[in-house]
């Protein structure tokens, strides 16, 4: 695994966990919130190594979280057997803030920023004999404006149904975050810790989409339409967690059990508003057409896992463990139109849906080091009972219960010289997430909907790498290899529904093959200027076809990060980042571009207490989305900015605690912000 310090990041200094991950070497976070990594979004994410409601329904919970709170964040991208089989292209840990020091101890972070940016965050903790408590704190209060726009042909019967789409957006939302905890030390060898996090997310959010249609070309305007969406949407999610840690008198021999339930809801609600003009921009007289949808989401997990390491000899260990998990989620999804002075519900567009998930896995690994060579060899059994039910329409997809084996291998050489090599394999799966199954979905575009799919089959991957890495005094790189079978590949695929409008969604095509090459280093020329830099570049091969159509894909494309951090007169830090994403070919069409770079400066203030940073994420205002999708009768280009460029300054106040954001030289000579090494 890698390790990032995201604490010295000073570019996400008052921003939030998708910030963060953005700015992660091999992750990507598009302006959807969708993370990827090495190019794939088949990714797990977990927080304080489980699985936790702080993201339980997606990108959301990545930009309520404040960044202030995180301390690190883990890659592993080719996991053993000791972890979930799920997220083909690995696993993206994210490590909140918490102390073990005797004493008090404590931070606390105020920012503002431009557009309008305000949040808190506080970070307590407190060591005494036996007891240890800690808590963490986050309030986030932001207005991000975003925009975007669309061109779209539809054919149908030799005419041609031109749409040119404009769409300004802006979201304003308050959130709260907080974690409360507890370890109790009943001697050296046994402690029991409780935390409990609840997390509250309150959206006000506002788009205005104008629709200028024509017939075969613009000479021919056909009427303007202006849809407007205000929405409200609000996030309650708690998650409880007990946890027993058991050492025993040999270093690494030790049992973990822990036990978690998590009970996360979204509501969101939405009144639309269609007005129609002529060509001219003039009313036209026809009534407005008024719309309001509702939509519900329930999730209930509870989690038991135990986990157990015996070392054996001097370098071996054995790994055994269990992990059973009960899922239950629901969704009550209505969209209505106004029609003779009544609601109606619209055909084809609600529905309840019930899904109800029970994985089951056992797991046993076994690993050794003779002088410089070591392995490690593991497999792990997941027994899966999944059932997708729609109420209205009585469908039910009640998959027979399967298992399945995941295998891993591990073999390291160190070859002296401060360098090491590693080859790897592991077979994973990618379940369908819940808003894949869910047929229905957002309705604030009417002529671009995005939908699930009740149908959809998991995807099984077998990953193989091959990884040097390399240390120097002043810095380190690591390089690898990679190899990714995919089958049973999940694909969004766009269709007309008129000739105005169309539906995405995912279906299950044939498989996909990834090459890859990836890059991660990290140089200090001087002691007081440090790089960071990652570099990862790839083939994507896709096949199959869905209703007689076939969708292939091959791709050559890259995608690329690089920071300095450089401190002047001894005591302000500037750092600079730049991010690039080439274009990629998808199976109907590309997505185009795409660049950003970032800007933070900080330096002591109070007598060393406190950190003052100013930071500037998307400098240029050049984070824009582009794409191409088309097929045999249609053609769709756009582009669209989630958010536009935010400035931010943060105050950073310590109590009893050292300047955790000033950059330290890892212990095996990397650079800042990064630990590097295989494990």
């Amino acid at each position: 695994k890698r390790v990032f310090n995201v604490g010295k990041d000073l570019a996400n200094k008052g921003g939030s966990a998708a910030d963060i991950l953005d700015n992660v070497p091999s992750v990507t976070v598009d302006v959807e919130g969708n993370v990827s990594l090495r190019g794939s979004e088949n990714v797990r994410i977990l927080i304080d190594g489980k699985p936790s409601g702080l993201v339980a329904f997606g990108s959301d919970g990545l930009r309520q979280l404040p960044a202030n709170l995180i301390d690190r964040v883990e890659i592993v991208t080719n996991p053993s057997a000791r972890y979930e089989a799920e997220g083909m292209s690995g696993i993206i840990n994210i490590v909140l803030k918490k102390e073990q020091t005797p004493g008090f101890h404590g931070a606390v972070d105020l920012t503002i920023g431009y557009p309008q940016e305000y949040g808190a965050a506080i970070n307590l903790n407190y060591r005494r004999n036996r007891f240890n408590f800690f808590a963490n704190y986050g309030l986030r209060y932001n207005q991000s404006p975003g925009s975007g726009s669309q061109y779209q042909e539809f054919t149908q019967n030799d005419t041609v149904f031109i749409t040119d789409q404009t769409q300004d957006r802006t979201r304003q939302g308050l959130s709260n975050s907080l974690r409360l905890g507890a370890d109790y030390f009943f001697n050296p060898a046994n402690s029991l810790t409780s935390s409990f996090n609840w997390r509250y997310g309150n959206d006000n959010n506002r788009s205005t989409i104008i629709y200028r249609d024509f017939i075969n070309t613009f000479d021919n305007p056909a009427g303007i339409t202006r849809r407007t969406d205000d929405e409200k949407e609000t996030e309650p999610n708690l998650e409880y967690a007990l946890d027993y840690k058991k050492t025993f008198r040999r270093e690494g021999h030790e049992l973990k059990a822990g036990l978690r339930y998590q009970d996360n809801s979204e509501h969101e609600r939405s009144d639309y508003v269609e007005q129609y003009f002529w060509p001219d921009g003039a009313p036209s007289g026809r009534e407005d057409y008024l719309q309001r949808s509702d939509n519900r989401e329930t999730e209930r997990n509870f989690i038991l896992q135990a986990d157990y390491v015996h070392p054996f000899g001097k370098e071996g260990k054995f790994e055994a463990g269990y992990r059973g998990g009960i899922r239950d989620l629901r969704n009550a999804y209505r969209v209505e139109e106004f029609v003779g002075e009544v609601w109606q519900t619209l055909p084809g567009f609600s529905n309840s849906v019930l899904y109800d998930e029970n994985i089951q896995a056992a797991y046993a690994t076994l690993g050794n080091k003779i002088n410089r060579f070591s392995w490690q060899g593991g497999l792990r059994l997941e027994v899966s009972d999944i059932k997708t039910e729609l109420l209205e329409t009585k469908e039910v997809n009640d998959r027979p219960v399967y298992a399945n084996l995941f295998p891993s291998a591990h073999i390291g050489y160190e070859l002296g010289g401060q360098n090491s090599v590693q080859i790897s394999y592991s077979r994973r799966i990618r379940r369908p997430r819940f808003r894949e199954l869910n047929p229905f979905s957002t309705f604030s575009d009417a002529r671009n909907v995005s939908a699930g799919n009740p149908n959809l089959n998991p995807e099984f991957t077998d990953a193989y790498e091959l990884g040097h890495l390399k240390r120097w005094a002043s810095g380190s790189l690591s390089s690898s290899v990679y190899y990714r079978r995919t089958g049973d590949v999940v694909e969004r695929i766009r269709t007309q529904l008129s000739d105005t409008s169309a539906i995405t969604r995912p279906v299950n095509l044939s498989d996909r093959n990834d090459f890859g090459f990836e890059f991660t280093a990290s140089f200090e020329p001087f002691e007081v200027w440090k790089l960071n830099g990652n570099l990862n570049f790839f083939r994507s091969i896709t096949t199959g076809s869905f209703e007689g159509q076939e969708f292939n894909a091959d791709t050559y494309t890259w995608f690329g990060r690089v920071s300095s951090r450089l401190t002047l007169w001894k005591k302000v830090d500037v750092q600079t980042t730049f991010n690039y994403r080439a274009p990629r070919n998808t199976t109907q069409g590309k997505s185009k571009a795409m660049y950003h770079a970032d800007l933070g400066i900080s330096t002591d203030v109070l007598q060393k207490n406190a950190t003052l940073t100013l930071s500037v994420r998307d400098v240029f205002n050049t984070r824009r989305w582009r794409w191409i999708t088309e097929g045999a009768d249609f053609y769709n280009e756009g582009d669209f900015q989630w958010r536009a460029r935010q400035i931010s300054l943060t105050i950073n106040y310590r109590i009893n605690r050292k300047n955790d954001q000033k950059p330290e030289r890892d212990s095996d000579g990397g650079g800042e912000g990064m630990d590097m090494g295989y494990n």
